[in-house]
């Protein structure tokens, strides 16, 4: 049997979403050498995989910046201090050593000796939540979200929800598709205001109260039916299909791990820990009263965990890491 492949690392963070990056860097930064764990062959998480084209636009000191070139950013701020990317395979296990070492594994059987780690993401898998009349026209026009805006260049779009990604999407697409139409099925929206605002004073065709039951095309999405609450139906032409309407979570083997966990979501102290030895979160994975899911909070919170890490390995070192612009 071939030898199983071991690293080396002072911290391992597992999640290579922009949380996790920043988490790279900062460990750097507090001179601990730093490895990185995720399930997707390239860093970058959620924003890579799914939303590289959407403009972000609550980044501090970037008024907007697109989620590629955010990712880009990051991985560029962390290449600084050479993390090591352990890219393509999800974690799959967590023992604690007597020598109060942490033994992680992935799935494709690499295992990383550690002295603490950072949860950042490590979610098991994202499964979108289905548009029950779109399934025999999935990859035939219906999508779950938009790798590339410029597929659906001179195109008639249907967009399905009403969270920010749906309004997110249609505010994108208005410059580049021939049309646009956003269908949700309440006239409350759950995006931010600002982003409904924007969406009501566009081009962008809103019809609420109202659902996508049909969609029509042989070999290609032609035509939606659109039934409303009082079961009158319009159609639509349309040549793509965005069904933004949520994903729903996995944790994975990260469940199995002693933590403890509500509802998906890993809960923390103010410190970042997590009550197992060792073991520290950030980003949208976490939980705690008063919690903002936002990619800024994300970034304070890798801070806040790193360093109370890098305290934790060396009481010496303390928490505060000085100011960056002193190097």
């Amino acid at each position: 049997m071939a030898d199983v492949p071991t690293v080396e690392a002072d911290l391992t963070v597992v999640g290579a979403g922009p949380a996790g990056l920043y988490a790279a860097y900062y460990a750097g930064f507090r001179g601990l050498s730093c490895a990185v764990i995720d399930a997707l062959p390239e860093p970058g998480g959620q924003v890579a995989a799914m939303y590289p084209e959407k403009l972000i636009y609550d980044i501090a000191g970037m008024p907007a910046v697109r989620g590629r070139d955010l990712v880009a950013g990051l991985v560029e701020q962390a290449a600084r201090y050479s993390p090591n990317y352990l890219l393509g395979s999800p974690a799959s296990s967590l023992v604690h050593e007597p020598d109060g070492r942490i033994l992680l594994s992935t799935e494709a059987g690499t295992t990383v000796r550690t002295r603490s780690v950072v949860i950042t993401g490590g979610i098991g898998s994202f499964t979108p939540r289905p548009l029950p009349a779109g399934r025999a026209h999935e990859g035939k026009g219906l999508v779950y979200f938009v790798p590339s805006l410029q597929e659906m260049a001179d195109r008639d779009v249907v967009i399905v929800g009403g969270g920010d990604s749906a309004c997110d999407w249609a505010l994108s697409l208005e410059s580049i598709a021939r049309s646009v139409t956003l269908v949700h099925r309440r006239a409350a929206f759950r995006a931010h205001a600002g982003s409904v605002d924007a969406l009501m004073a566009s081009s962008v065709e809103v019809i609420t109260d109202a659902q996508v039951t049909e969609i029509a095309g042989d070999d290609w999405v032609e035509s939606v039916t659109i039934t409303g609450k009082a079961r009158d139906q319009q159609e639509r032409k349309c040549q793509a299909v965005v069904a933004a309407l949520g994903f729903t979570a996995d944790l994975g083997p990260i469940e199995q791990w002693g933590l403890r966990i509500s509802e998906r979501h890993i809960l923390v102290e103010t410190t970042m820990e997590t009550g197992v030895p060792g073991v520290y979160a950030a980003g949208d994975i976490t939980d705690y009263p008063g919690k903002v899911r936002l990619i800024s909070v994300g970034f304070g919170e890798a801070a806040t965990a790193v360093n109370n890490a890098a305290a934790a390995l060396d009481p010496e070192a303390g928490i505060f890491p000085g100011h960056s612009s002193e190097l």
